[in-house]
């Protein structure tokens, strides 16, 4: 019986050699580049962030192969997408879970997930855990999952409140009367692990990872409305402009004359979390709102412990 060269166990094992790929069949599937880095694949980090990582290294030339490797896994679903639960003849939004090689024709594309996605063809590019972008005719490379939304008939799109909205005010006896802000129904995606000081931007190490239940769901307001100055939330939250411009703005005290910082909200944009994390499972808002500059859809994302 023929015998291969020979080889050592553990981290200094050789990657494998023309003679194995010929007797695996591995060459008649597919030429696969040999380098250690593939060979000595780390299985703390998944393929999805150390392709992101070395996105733009030349160290790893068969960076094109992370996803063909990645299906080889028979336990995960690819492009796995649903309706969400606002969807309807006026918006557009699908959630896509395991997200490779995905053709985007015309949405605001939401990333959410801690770890970047991975965009583009010829120029690939990141959007980091979190944020989001616009994407015409684009391409989602590889992410872990992903909300694809767009307003597709602006025209009496106002009529949400009779498409099931709710206004806010039936949820909160002090909401001011005269405000018109409505919220759709709200989607529970699934479960994400994520340290929450890494999530407000306050470290870059992940120390204290736990568990949170993430949900979303759209706001809609005419423009020019005030959409009220809070400050209280038991969750951690950030948004997203899908349709309008918008501002996220921060208050000194609960008066709309001591505005301190106006974030600009145009399509496809997310900010970044104004909360901080002061203990576990405990975080305090600035007093803050948002302000619908012309008719305004917006997503919140929300991660509840």
């Amino acid at each position: 019986m023929p015998t291969g060269p020979a080889s050592t166990a553990g981290d200094g094992a050789a990657p494998p050699s023309n003679w194995y790929r010929r007797r695996l069949g591995l060459c008649k599937l597919v030429l696969m580049p040999t380098s250690d880095a593939m060979w000595r694949k780390p299985s703390s980090v998944s393929l999805q962030k150390s392709g992101a990582r070395a996105l733009f290294s030349s160290t790893h030339p068969w960076l094109h192969m992370l996803e063909l490797w990645n299906l080889w896994d028979p336990t995960t679903v690819k492009n796995a997408t649903r309706d969400l639960a606002f969807a309807d003849e006026f918006i557009s939004a699908k959630l896509v879970e395991n997200v490779v090689d995905y053709d985007v024709s015309d949405a605001v594309v939401v990333n959410l997930g801690p770890s970047p996605m991975v965009t583009g063809t010829e120029h690939p590019a990141i959007v980091p855990a979190w944020k989001s972008t616009w994407l015409k005719g684009g391409r989602i490379k590889s992410a872990e999952r992903a909300a694809l939304i767009k307003v597709v008939k602006a025209t009496n799109l106002g009529g949400a409140q009779f498409r099931g909205w709710d206004w806010l005010g039936n949820r909160i006896r002090s909401f001011p009367r005269d405000t018109p802000l409505f919220i759709s129904a709200q989607d529970e995606i699934g479960q994400v692990r994520v340290d929450p000081r890494v999530f407000t931007n306050e470290t870059a190490e992940s120390i204290a990872e736990q568990t949170f239940t993430l949900k979303l769901n759209l706001w809609w307001s005419p423009g020019d409305t005030d959409c009220f100055i809070h400050n209280e939330h038991p969750f951690l939250e950030v948004h997203t402009q899908i349709h309008g411009l918008g501002r996220m703005q921060k208050f000194a005290e609960r008066d709309q004359l001591t505005l301190y910082e106006d974030v600009v909200m145009p399509i496809g944009y997310s900010h970044d979390p104004f909360c901080r994390v002061t203990g576990y499972n405990q975080w305090t808002y600035p007093w803050h709102r948002y302000y619908a500059d012309t008719d305004s859809v917006w997503l919140a994302v929300e991660l509840h412990p």
